[in-house]
């Protein structure tokens, strides 16, 4: 059985709870282990992931290409620039062509319509590792990393700061289906479409002020604003400042709030030094998580889970 894993909406709730335990076993039966030893059962043993990617990574691609390595497998990286894709195949073609070369195929990309005609003519499963739309892969590992706290998901609150991105409109999908909370602090012109807030299932809701959303949060999170190839870059500055996360606006949250923010970060801007290097910063677990998260999203496009 194959499944994509477009949106965290394609595993549903039971789907991404059972990924999350999948990943809290796996992760803890590896303690102690060197990075590249194969996993007992090697579950993905004889198997290939093809990742291609249209826009630079450090997180994806590693997390990647070592998550199918622990479970026996093996990666081929291809960038989008030096292949056919690039000079203009489609990517309904090239999704046909490499459905029968590798297993499974992982894209990094800009537009989400292009992950959507990957999967519709794969014969194989597709994975989003980050498009302008969505970023599930991503929220898998924060919330792995929340569970880890000791923190129950259902009624958590979690504070968003800034840029009403991919990040959040993912994170807003994770709270429809595992019930906690979003309330998120965005400038106007930057605030989530209808749509995303509608994936929350009444669970998100956006604010007009940084303070209003952290009081009282359990998590507070934010992104980078400036994303790659982003145009306007002071103008939207200017408009994110006031929603920096400062250790004033940490002081707003719950004592035992932790923070998050999926990297790479920018010290002075959404979020000080005193904050991401500060110690209820989670952030290197966070990034850590990727590749435990990772391992769990492929076995269940495989079927193996859930």
């Amino acid at each position: 059985m194959n499944r994509h894993f477009l949106n965290l909406s394609d595993a549903g709730g039971d789907g991404l709870a059972a990924i999350l335990a999948d990943a809290l076993d796996r992760k803890a039966a590896r303690a102690g282990w060197t990075k590249g030893r194969v996993d007992a059962d090697a579950p993905l043993a004889g198997h290939v992931l093809g990742m291609i990617f249209e826009k630079n990574s450090t997180r994806t691609r590693v997390s990647f290409d070592m998550a199918v390595r622990q479970l026996g497998g093996q990666s081929i990286v291809m960038e989008a620039g030096q292949m056919q894709l690039g000079r203009g195949e489609t990517v309904a073609d090239t999704a046909r062509v490499l459905s029968g070369y590798v297993d499974a195929i992982m894209i990094r990309t800009d537009d989400h319509a292009k992950v959507e005609e990957m999967a519709a003519h794969a014969s194989v499963p597709v994975i989003n590792g980050l498009t302008d739309a969505s970023h599930p892969c991503q929220i898998v590992a924060d919330l792995l990393t929340i569970i880890e706290q000791g923190k129950a998901l259902p009624g958590l609150k979690v504070a968003w700061l800034g840029d009403g991105n991919n990040v959040l409109a993912s994170i807003i999908e994770a709270a429809g289906l595992l019930h906690f909370d979003v309330v998120a602090a965005c400038p106007q012109g930057f605030q989530p479409s209808d749509a995303d807030l509608a994936r929350g299932k009444g669970r998100a809701r956006v604010v007009g002020t940084a303070r209003e959303a952290v009081e009282g949060a359990d998590i507070v999170a934010t992104d980078t604003w400036i994303s790659m190839g982003q145009a306007h870059a002071e103008t939207k500055l200017a408009a994110m400042l006031p929603f920096q996360a400062d250790a004033a606006l940490m002081a707003q949250a719950k004592p035992d709030a932790h923070f998050l923010h999926c990297l790479p970060a920018h010290r002075g801007e959404e979020v000080t030094a005193e904050v991401i290097d500060g110690p209820q910063s989670l952030i290197w677990g966070e990034a850590e998580n990727r590749l435990h998260a990772q391992k769990s999203i492929l076995r269940w496009c495989f079927g193996q889970i859930g």
